[in-house]
């Protein structure tokens, strides 16, 4: 069957595979990604609170006017160690609990690790604070991203996941501001303050889920299609007895016994041995979706953006011509901020693919500008302003392609028996990749290290190179599909010619499985009418 097929008579109408968007359908999935505010925060505030005076005091001893690349690189690479290892577990979690109850999890640990961080007066335990922390980042950012990918109708669904990415950045501009309201207090409040207020995004996070449903995907998987019709009607905020919820249930029914047939069944070790299976060279393998999302994740660390939010403050500082480094890098974070709200619009617009493809190729233009400027005029006050400028630009072509695209992605080229697993191994791959830049980017350009200074811009442009290059052979158009579409295109065609292949069929219909929907359904609304059933 050729992609670009079209429907033949006879076959369940595709556009009724999923109800039509309604308003709390829509806000329910952008609450959900409100998850992205305390990750971007936790990630933003620590740039600033390592250029601060006392906070250097406090780590290093009196007289110290910069942390050590060591301590710089301990304190920013810790979290993401945490996260790593958070987002792996998180994938099991999810398949036995649920995603609702991982994230409130996840949420509860941050919270430990907050507090920790809130308390201590020295490395050691702001260091095993943020350690804690990163466990529940590390929940977090994996399950949130797999619970609104399967909760998000298909029509927004990139714009839902990429409303993801604006609540990271919005985390990191709030963080900035704090920084930059308490940078001059002369004691445990300069760093306390912008630590401590990270409690309230979790606590609002993990309130507002105990009133979402839980993904109807995973009461499938565990084979429970009554609790898992009441939590896809309440999704889509459609009557349990609506055509739209028995054909949609239907057919993710469907898919899942598809995919559950061509995967051996076990134990706990098989699930996780599934992963891998199939050839590197078939496009629809477990295997390739597993590289295909984890190398997605290390390339979206690799355009070097947490570089800038990282390490903003102090690579700024080192420029020695900019009197407050602390407004630039409000600056370069409100142009991430306003930026990433395009990418609604854009990713439905033009599909995952062309911006991937022509962002990566814009940030390695921005970036070698600013490389080659920095190495030729490194002390002249106009090249320094444009190089700021040039970094602006490269942000931008980052939050409105690969900051959102990348989360999309991962969100959509998973079946479901391995999504929870692949998800989450996808997430722990930009963790890793996150806490190996966090580690070594003091070492490259601190000035009683490497020294590279603006060179560094020459790494990071080569990289996106390489993305470039990736995007185009690699990424498939996911644009306008369900998840379960998103399968058969896998199935059908390669990442190049993707963006031309439309559904022509359903798992449902080949299945022959329209009959028994009806069924389900009867039977789910005779449940409720007896009032045996919540969710």
């Amino acid at each position: 069957m050729p992609g670009g097929a079209v429907p033949s008579a006879g076959i369940q109408d595709l556009n009724r595979v999923e109800a039509p968007v309604t308003a709390k359908a829509y806000m329910m999935c952008i609450f959900a990604a409100f998850g992205g505010i305390f990750f971007g925060y936790d990630s933003g505030y620590i740039s600033g609170v390592m250029g601060m005076e006392y906070f250097i005091h406090t780590i290093e001893g009196p007289g110290a006017t910069a942390l050590t690349s060591s301590n710089k690189s301990l304190i920013t690479s810790i979290l993401s160690a945490g996260t790593f290892f958070g987002a792996l577990i998180a994938g099991d979690f999810a398949d036995w609990f649920g995603r609702r109850v991982t994230v409130i999890l996840g949420c509860l640990i941050f919270m430990v690790g907050v507090a920790l961080q809130t308390a201590s007066a020295g490395l050691g335990l702001i260091v095993a604070g943020r350690l804690v922390a990163g466990f529940g980042v590390g929940f977090v950012s994996a399950v949130i991203i797999l619970y609104m990918s399967e909760v998000a109708p298909r029509k927004i669904r990139g714009a839902i996941v990429s409303g993801y990415q604006f609540c990271v950045c919005v985390g990191l501009l709030l963080a900035s501001c704090v920084d930059y309201g308490t940078q001059d207090r002369t004691d445990s409040g300069s760093y306390r303050i912008p630590i401590g207020l990270q409690i309230l995004w979790a606590l609002i996070l993990a309130v507002g889920l105990f009133f979402l449903p839980e993904s109807p995907r995973y009461f499938v998987r565990k084979g429970d299609l009554d609790k898992a019709a009441v939590a896809l009607a309440r999704a889509r905020d459609q009557p349990i007895e609506s055509a739209y919820i028995q054909d949609e249930l239907t057919e993710i029914v469907a898919n899942h016994e598809h995919e559950m047939a061509a995967v051996p069944q076990g134990n706990y070790f098989t699930a996780w041995a599934n992963c891998f299976r199939g050839s590197i060279w078939k496009p629809s393998s477990m295997l390739r979706r597993v590289i295909l999302g984890t190398s997605m994740q290390m390339m979206q660390q690799w355009t070097g953006v947490n570089f800038v939010f990282y390490f903003g403050t102090t690579f700024f500082q080192q420029l020695g011509t900019i009197e407050n480094p602390f407004l630039i890098s409000l600056i370069t974070t409100l142009v991430n901020v306003c930026s990433t709200p395009l990418s609604f619009w854009t990713m439905e617009r033009f599909g995952r693919r062309p911006l991937l493809i022509w962002g990566a190729l814009g940030m390695a233009i921005c970036q070698f500008i600013v490389a080659i400027m920095g190495t030729v005029a490194p002390d002249n006050d106009q090249a320094v302003k444009a190089m700021i400028g040039f970094i602006c630009i490269y942000i931008f072509f980052f939050a409105t392609t690969w900051g959102p695209g990348a989360w999309v992605v991962i969100g959509e080229v998973f079946s479901l028996p391995i999504r929870a697993k692949g998800v989450a191994m996808s997430t722990a791959s930009n963790w890793l990749w996150n806490c190996i830049i966090a580690v070594i980017t003091p070492y490259m350009v601190d000035s009683d290290k490497g020294n590279l200074g603006p060179k560094v811009f020459f790494i990071w442009g080569s990289l996106c190179t390489c993305c470039f290059v990736y995007a185009y052979f690699l990424v498939p158009e996911t644009k306008g599909l369900t998840l379960e579409q998103v399968d058969t295109m896998l199935e059908e065609t390669n990442a190049r010619n993707s963006s031309k292949w439309v559904p022509h069929s359903t798992y449902a219909a080949e299945m022959g499985m329209t009959e028994k929907q009806a069924g389900t359904g009867r039977h789910v609304e005779n449940k409720l009418d007896s009032g045996s059933e919540s969710v």
